[in-house]
């Protein structure tokens, strides 16, 4: 049986200071196909190994524990020797020291597929071989950023390149749409689609960054104005830069767009990063304040990854808690990440508090995300951020899905939504 990867899988090079683990490993690998197969006892071999090789293997199943050097070692060499192969941890230590272990690899900038306890099986071996992009390094921004000038990201936010796409926000237990979030996008006339990773922090240090939220929260605003005429009201994310909550008379501002297009307020989340209240304490309180008074939703974004979460929900009234990819991506398989995102839950309902998980990719962490009494999920398990004109035809197969994400017992239907997107274009 040969597996389809999402990378060309024709040579293997197995690390293990075990005869029979190797064999057992090996025996598996090429049932699923692969014929070139290399075995190595510890670190030391495996690297004079690769030293020897003229191409290096397509894939490493590398062990932690062997004599001379480890298993971590071999990957910190790996890393200084700038050989960068699809990895599988394997190993027969507990699941907290092997995701230790998976999010060094990532760290380091190298191509991580996933971390299996042994004894290794088709099944697992299966599940990281065909994941879609699980647990892969990214490129680094600096290899293929563009280059752009501060007069380009100001013109293309004057003449409205910058635009949202929008990502859908579900109830967990029923997988009905609830809101989106608004994601920027840099629609390039030459260069492409260009990702906020790519501008945003120039448009920090160079002080556009306001005028790009205005931009934001104005296309925004007049998407849901849309919606809303066709009977189909969605709550709407937009993120807040920290930049602007120190801008004096931003809050009005927003006030004013506000009633300029006839909008309530409950119906704009504004999503505020739990380290941006910082530079600028009482003018940031008061314009979070002032918000609050209007009926904006407040949410704390990316909860967990900084140092201040508790003390940010002791002073802002936050009215909804979004729990960071980190803590989601993979949380069935690891206990340590169970008991996080359980205590972010629990600590979220006692405070009344919306709960929004992101980076929902896996269906397993979408079932204890059921279990765990989370209210609402978005990632590319539901869907991709997109144009606003894409949304019912996204919600359309949406709707087919609903069986296989509700839990037993839950009916309801999409059918409305369906109905009142299906009446106009956007």
């Amino acid at each position: 049986m040969r597996i389809k990867t999402s990378f060309p899988l024709e040579t293997l090079l197995v690390v293990d200071d075990s005869a029979l683990q190797r064999l057992h490993t090996v025996g598996l690998m090429r049932d699923l196909g692969v014929e070139m197969i290399y075995e190595a006892g510890n670190g030391h071999e495996a690297l004079e190994l690769l030293a020897l090789l003229k191409l290096p293997p397509s894939l490493l199943i590398v062990d932690l524990e062997m004599p001379g050097m480890d298993g971590v070692e071999f990957i910190q060499q790996l890393q200084l020797r700038q050989i960068n192969v699809p990895l599988v941890v394997a190993s027969s230590r507990e699941n907290a020291l092997l995701a230790s272990v998976e999010t060094m690899i990532e760290a380091l900038g190298l191509q991580v597929l996933g971390a299996l306890q042994k004894p290794l099986s088709e099944e697992k071996l299966i599940s990281v071989l065909c994941a879609t992009n699980h647990g892969m390094a990214q490129p680094k921004k600096s290899e293929n950023a563009p280059s752009i000038t501060e007069q380009e990201l100001a013109a293309a936010i004057a003449q409205h390149q910058i635009i949202p796409y929008y990502q859908p926000k579900v109830d967990i237990r029923s997988g009905m749409l609830k809101g989106v979030e608004a994601l920027a996008r840099w629609m390039h006339p030459e260069k492409g689609m260009i990702t906020p990773d790519h501008f945003i922090s120039l448009a920090e240090q160079t002080g556009l960054i306001h005028e790009l939220t205005f931009s934001m929260l104005e296309q925004s605003m007049r998407q849901a104005v849309i919606w809303n005429k066709r009977g189909f009201a969605l709550k709407v994310a937009v993120n807040l830069s920290t930049l602007s909550l120190d801008v004096p008379g931003f809050g009005q501002q927003v006030a004013d767009l506000l009633a300029q297009h006839a909008l309530p307020a409950e119906q704009i989340v504004l999503e505020i990063t739990e380290s941006s209240v910082s530079s600028n304490l009482g003018n940031s309180l008061g314009t979070l304040a002032r918000f609050r008074l209007k009926g904006f939703g407040l949410s704390i974004d990316d909860y967990g990854t900084g140092f201040s979460s508790m003390q940010q929900l002791a002073r802002i009234p936050f009215t909804e808690l979004k729990i960071d990819r980190s803590f989601v991506h993979g949380a069935h398989a690891r206990q340590h990440l169970r008991v996080i995102l359980q205590s972010a839950l629990d600590m979220a309902k006692r405070l009344e508090l919306v709960t929004v998980a992101e980076g929902i990719e896996a269906i397993e962490d979408w079932r204890l995300l059921q279990e765990s009494g989370c209210m609402i999920g978005q990632g590319y398990l539901i869907a991709r951020p997109m144009p606003p004109e894409e949304l019912p035809i996204w919600l359309k197969g949406h709707h087919r899905r609903l069986p296989e994400l509700r839990p037993l017992g839950v009916g309801g239907s999409n059918l409305d939504a369906q109905t009142a997107l299906d009446k106009g274009e956007n």
